[in-house]
């Protein structure tokens, strides 16, 4: 009894997974088998995050765009009495 088959009809995946079949050596039902697997646990890790895990990844995001020394003192808006210039 021959296995099911899986057709996927995209010159880009069949591209993909020709190159990484000659880079690993592996088969390429095997390299599928096992990027589905890898991408069935992302979800789930990510399903079982709470919203407080991401506010914090999006503020670590946030924060690799702000340049180093950066402050949120805002000194510049206000002079030496502390009123808005």
């Amino acid at each position: 009894m021959s296995e099911p088959q899986l057709s996927v009809r995209s010159s880009k995946a069949r591209n993909l997974a020709h190159a990484l079949a000659r880079r690993t050596g592996q088969p390429i039902n095997r390299l599928v088998e096992q990027a589905l697997e890898h991408y069935d646990l992302e979800l789930r890790q990510q399903s079982a995050r709470t919203p407080i895990d991401v506010l914090s990844d999006l503020m670590t995001n946030g924060r690799r765009a702000v340049p180093a020394g950066t402050t949120s003192a805002h000194d510049d808006f206000y002079d030496e009495h502390g009123l808005p210039r």
